[in-house]
């Protein structure tokens, strides 16, 4: 069997990126959620905004290391495997690629080692200034980021002149049509991420009854931002849809699994598409509401993947699938975002265990969403690498084989796999260890959390033989 190397190329590719992405989308977050206590323990001086700060940085130092060493690899691919797409598209992507180091990873790198080391040994207000600087490090690097791939679906600025593209305008090529949308989208996902992981990590903790003041805090703040976050992703989602169906109508009609060109088009909640036969087998859908959604108009036509050659049509089923999953899923977090506000009315929003075990199993869910709309976003595209100038058959490396292709695709999973292996060791350990500082609330002897020094670490009792979240008894119902 002959193997093909640009097969092999858009799948290494695919494993690398979205193996790397799942790590930026949560240190974003997570670098502003570590700012806003550092904020807030400089203003109160309360040593739990401290405590919270502290931990949270030692699991953002483990995730962003990780996110370093699988970023590497993805520049010299360009290289490697995609080398006519390299030559032709580096007088934009080379600078822009380098920006994003010289003004972006430097300042992250630079500011984290103060973020880590320096508590106690700089100024509380330079140690808060390392937190800003490491948080808008990361929103630097993501705008660097979108505005490359977001060019390569929505070029602007630029000629294409003997093969090469040539920027005849560096605003228009950075703030191409769909970055706005792009950044956006990604922003709020970072939230979503950071917000859910905290979230779920919490609710683990008040579980198993463990610093039960910080984790509260920890979990109502976040609880208040997924409040708004969550239905700010669906409205920027539209505008989203709608500016990718002005520039990239075959993808919104793979998103949609709609073949012809019509009105009316349902909503497909359910089907299996079938490409080769250029039709949907077993369709559920709401009449109309796809046409509603994407035109704001009950009657809108809606583009149909028909009006492309068969080639030119993006892989529907992944499209079709993947989007599905990043809004049932979107959806899902509104929900636990309601029940969140449903169940502070009611004071139980730290105790109910239905919830808190919920929120463990949501920690996941935005990295799948975030994939899935990744997939989406980068397989609607198909068969372009720069939307409607150059393809990818046209980008790959003409002497690359489908051997070569093949045997560098297995090393990176080899690799990937012992560098995921290790740093989810790492933060596991850093997970277990949780918040408790090792040298006064940790018993040494079973490696087990001890008891808390006071009474006042813990703000209810705890019945003996009971479990620390459905038998509390609050001692005092004021304060957070």
């Amino acid at each position: 069997m002959e193997l093909d190397p640009l097969m092999l190329s858009r799948i290494q590719f695919a494993f690398v990126v979205s193996f790397h992405a799942i790590f930026p989308v949560f240190t974003i977050g997570l670098a502003s959620y570590i700012a806003v206590l550092e904020g807030l323990a400089f203003k109160t001086k309360n040593p739990v905004w401290e405590k919270l700060s502290g931990f949270w940085t030692k699991v953002f130092a483990v995730v962003f290391g990780m996110g370093v060493v699988s970023g590497i690899v993805m520049s010299f691919q360009f290289g490697t495997n995609w080398s006519n797409f390299s030559q032709a598209t580096a007088n934009f992507l080379g600078p822009v690629l380098s920006y994003e180091v010289i003004t972006a990873f430097f300042l992250e790198a630079a500011f984290l080692g103060v973020l880590l080391f320096g508590r106690n040994k700089v100024p509380p207000g330079v140690h808060l200034f390392a937190a800003i600087m490491v948080a808008t490090g990361t929103f630097i690097s993501s705008f660097w980021i979108l505005a490359a791939n977001s060019w390569m679906h929505t070029p602007a600025g630029i000629e294409l002149r003997d093969g090469v593209f040539h920027v005849v305008s560096w605003s228009q090529a950075l703030f191409n049509p769909s970055f706005p949308y792009r950044f956006a989208h990604m922003a709020l996902a970072s939230f979503l991420t950071g917000g859910f992981v905290v979230a779920g990590v919490s609710a683990w903790y008040l579980l198993r009854g463990r610093e039960v003041e910080a984790n509260r805090k920890a979990l109502s703040m976040c609880l208040w931002l997924l409040l708004f976050i969550a239905p700010a992703q669906l409205v920027v989602g539209d505008f989203h849809g709608l500016n990718t169906l002005e520039h990239q109508p075959m993808k919104v009609a793979a998103m949609e699994g709609n073949w012809e060109t019509s009105r009316n088009v349902p909503l497909l909640l359910f089907a299996i598409p079938d490409q080769a036969n250029q039709t949907n087998h077993f369709e559920i859908g709401i009449p109309s509401l796809a046409s509603f959604v994407l035109t704001h108009e009950w009657d809108g036509e809606v583009p149909g993947l028909n009006e492309v050659a068969v080639e030119e049509q993006p892989p529907v089923a992944i499209v079709f699938w993947s989007f599905r999953v990043m809004v049932g899923l979107g959806m899902l977090m509104i929900l636990f975002a309601l029940a969140g506000l449903f169940l502070r009315v009611k004071g139980r929003y730290f105790q109910n265990r239905w919830f808190l075990q919920g929120l463990r199993f949501m920690s996941i869910t935005p990295f799948i969403a975030v994939l899935a709309g990744w997939f989406v976003t980068e397989v609607g595209r198909s068969p372009w690498l720069v939307y409607g100038m150059m393809t990818q058959a046209e980008s790959v490396t003409p002497s690359l084989t489908g051997a070569m292709a093949l045997f560098t695709l297995i090393g990176y999973v080899v690799v990937y796999g012992l560098v995921f292996s290790a740093g989810v060791y790492y933060l596991m350990r850093v997970l277990y260890v949780g918040l408790e500082d090792n040298d006064e609330e940790y018993d040494h002897e079973d490696d087990r959390p001890a008891r808390p020094l006071s009474a006042a670490h813990v703000p209810f009792e705890i019945e003996p033989g009971k479990d620390a979240v459905n038998h509390a008894k609050p001692i005092n119902q004021g304060g957070h």
